[in-house]
């Protein structure tokens, strides 16, 4: 008997390990905060530090492909509003996205003269590290997770 109440125990640790393993979807970020808002005259220093960005998201830039572009530099170019040597010319159609594969600063200007108007973002993207598991504590042999008794009575539910 009570070796299966420690199995029925282990078997909720896990269930709830499963349940509540953190993930995240990924984000599309609308550069600028609005649909086509890839133009000259928005801040774009200060939106992107109001957003968050981790690896895997999107940045989506929606413009005027016959006035703007969207190339990827590095920070030298981005710094200096270089538009030549390029790293990736990621102009389409004028609602272009741009995966967020790796975590590092990336560095996106418009040529053509419109960098020096503002139109240039800096990304900072971070790999995604989900939130510290609940404390367990060990209570007469059993353990318990410290969490709300709402959550205890479901988890509880569960494993049996």
């Amino acid at each position: 008997m009570e070796n299966s109440r420690k199995i029925v125990w282990c078997l909720m640790l896990i269930m709830m390990g499963i349940v509540f393993a953190e993930s995240r979807n990924t984000v599309l970020h609308r550069v600028g905060g609005g649909r086509n808002s890839w133009v000259p005259n928005i801040n774009f220093t200060e939106w992107s530090s109001h957003e968050q960005f981790y690896v895997g998201d999107w940045l989506y830039f929606g413009f005027d492909k016959q006035l703007y572009n969207v190339l990827e530099v590095n920070k030298t170019s981005y710094d200096n509003c270089i538009d030549k040597d390029f790293i990736t010319n990621i102009t389409r159609g004028g609602r272009d996205v741009f995966n967020l594969t790796e975590a590092k600063p990336f560095y996106f200007l418009s040529g053509r003269g419109y960098c020096s108007k503002g139109m240039k973002v800096r990304v900072c993207v971070y790999d995604y590290e989900p939130p510290l598991a609940a404390p367990l504590l060990v209570y007469n042999g059993y353990p318990r997770i410290i969490c709300s008794r709402g959550i205890q009575h479901v988890l509880l539910a569960a494993a049996l």
